[in-house]
């Protein structure tokens, strides 16, 4: 898998998290902890989406 095909499957699940926190917000019954593991998880992704981009960025940049 390329570097750019991780970062567009890691973009997916987060999307799907984010939806996923949309609809556990919208039921009273959801435990914040879950709410809050959601959240971690999304910006677990969220780093390792901008590591990547960030990698692929230096890896395009001319060298000195």
């Amino acid at each position: 898998m390329t570097i750019q095909a991780h970062i567009t499957h890691l973009e997916q699940k987060h999307k799907a998290i984010e939806d996923e926190i949309a609809k556990a917000l919208s039921h009273r019954s959801i435990d914040d902890l879950v709410i809050a593991d959601l959240k971690r998880r999304k910006l677990h992704i969220k780093d390792e989406i901008e590591r990547l981009r960030d990698q692929v960025n230096h890896a395009k940049s001319p060298r000195e």
